[in-house]
């Protein structure tokens, strides 16, 4: 995975769409003018030309930024670009046509084809790309607040609407003044409890020309410690333990450090094999799901499921589906049995023999199949396959900065934590360590590589009780 992230504004959507309307562009041509007296050789000759203009004018398109989302998306700028590349591409096309196809298609067909191939660029810039963005992103759409001056954030608001960037504005912080304005949450200086409070994604810091370096800087640090993403609005910064890149919004120069993966090319590689595999996964476990549901109902009274509202990604709460393995009243009798918490600090509550589990409970956390129903939580999209514990709302409350970084991605089924000791492990701050660890390596490659290890210790039963 590429850690700096310097193609995290390239809008790939844009891109599909794009090559899509093109494609579809030849079939309407085809349908409405389609010369049938031309022989499959002059249509394979044809159609690499076609393709090869469709490439060609997509390679300038990005060139000229059309698929930045940091660039201003005044649709005027826009179709001027896309204009550009059009007659740039076509032109090559052409030349290539003339010098190497030995029989000519009728004129009237290669008019339609480029007449509908531009209409429906521009009928796509004009109406459908903010649409189809926002359908797409709508449940993507990163949380943010912005700190600076109120002339500076409105300023910056004004440049940021004029791009194709979508974010869900919480609300504006003000670095040393109250404000009576609706946006105004709070001062800088609260700055952690909004995050909390809130389940903030981004911060973005636009930097005042007298604003103090080090108590900038310290809210840098802050945020990333907290594993919040930061887009400072200035020329440099140091970037500590996280990642940058460097990009613009309008006239404002803009680094932004995070410590999780920004690329949206990856995040989609990541939730595509958490589709597939949890599917696979609840095709194959079915049998086996039901007849664990049936053992739970007649080993003891109660439901066969067990539902507990758990922290997701940055704060947000969820609720996670496993099979019952305790008793009913598991929860009341927590408090009685706290002092026989074995893990350091009571970040997380672990008894190696806790007296709650049931007899089919033991059976089935020892073979972890309690947690096959979390494959709908990763279906959902609310967890994913492979990612960090997910806490609960009682252990969160406890965490201090560094230890919030641990939820700045969605919680997994399994993870490094799992296959690196699990309950043998009782001290939280390497179970944060691990996960950070985990945060800053991911790739493809170590999913799979701690999924094969998660059905190892599956299979030997190590380290689970």
């Amino acid at each position: 995975m590429n850690r700096t992230n310097f193609r995290a504004s390239f809008d790939i959507i844009h891109i599909l769409m794009d090559a899509t309307v093109c494609v579809a562009s030849f079939l309407i041509a085809f349908s409405i003018w389609g010369p049938k007296t031309y022989g499959l050789q002059d249509w394979k000759g044809f159609l690499s030309i076609y393709f090869v203009c469709i490439f060609n004018f997509l390679t300038i398109n990005r060139t000229l930024r059309v698929y930045d989302n940091t660039v201003f998306f005044y649709k005027d700028r826009i179709i001027r670009r896309v204009t550009a590349s059009f007659i740039i591409a076509f032109l090559c096309g052409h030349i290539i046509y003339v010098n190497t196809m030995h029989s000519s298609f009728a004129s009237g067909f290669i008019f339609w084809l480029l007449g509908i191939t531009y209409f429906f660029l521009i009928i796509e810039i004009l109406i459908f790309k903010d649409l189809i963005d926002r359908i797409i992103n709508r449940k993507h759409v990163p949380r943010v607040v912005y700190v600076g001056s109120k002339n500076s954030y409105n300023k910056f608001r004004y440049f940021l609407e004029k791009t194709s960037l979508i974010v869900n504005e919480i609300g504006y912080v003000n670095i040393d003044e109250d404000d009576s304005g609706i946006e105004y949450i709070g001062k800088l200086t609260d700055l952690e409890k909004i995050i909390r409070k809130y389940t903030i994604d981004q911060v973005f810091i636009l930097q005042k020309r007298d604003m103090d370096m080090v108590t900038l800087q310290f809210y840098i640090d802050r945020c990333i410690e907290m594993g919040i993403t930061c887009r400072v609005i200035v020329d440099t910064f140091r970037r500590r333990k996280a990642f940058s890149y460097v990009s613009s919004v309008g006239t404002y120069p803009m680094v932004t450090f995070h410590t999780v993966i920004m690329n949206m090319r990856e995040r989609l590689l990541k939730r595509a094999f958490d589709i597939v595999f949890s599917l696979v996964a609840i095709v194959l476990t079915s049998p086996v799901m039901i007849i664990t549901a049936i053992a739970i109902k007649l080993d003891s009274k109660g439901p066969a499921f067990f539902k507990q509202v758990r922290v997701g990604k940055n704060g947000r709460h969820f609720k996670i589906w496993k099979f019952r393995s305790m008793c009913t009243n598991a929860e009341e009798m927590k408090a009685d049995l706290e002092e026989l918490n074995e893990v350091q600090d009571g970040m997380m509550f672990k008894i190696k023999d806790d007296p709650r589990i049931t007899r089919v409970g033991k059976f089935i956390r020892k073979t972890s199949i309690d947690e096959l129903p979390q494959f709908f939580n990763v279906l959902a999209g609310s967890m994913s396959i492979v990612g960090t514990r997910p806490p609960t709302i009682e252990e969160v409350s406890k965490y201090t900065a560094g230890q919030w970084r641990r939820i700045s991605i969605k919680p997994g089924i399994t993870g490094m934590w799992q296959v690196n000791g699990r309950s043998s492990i009782t001290d939280f701050d390497r179970v944060v360590e691990l996960d950070t660890q985990y945060i800053d390596e991911w790739s493809v490659w170590l999913d799979i590589k701690i999924i094969l290890k998660t059905v190892l210790a599956v299979l030997t039963r190590k380290n689970s009780y």
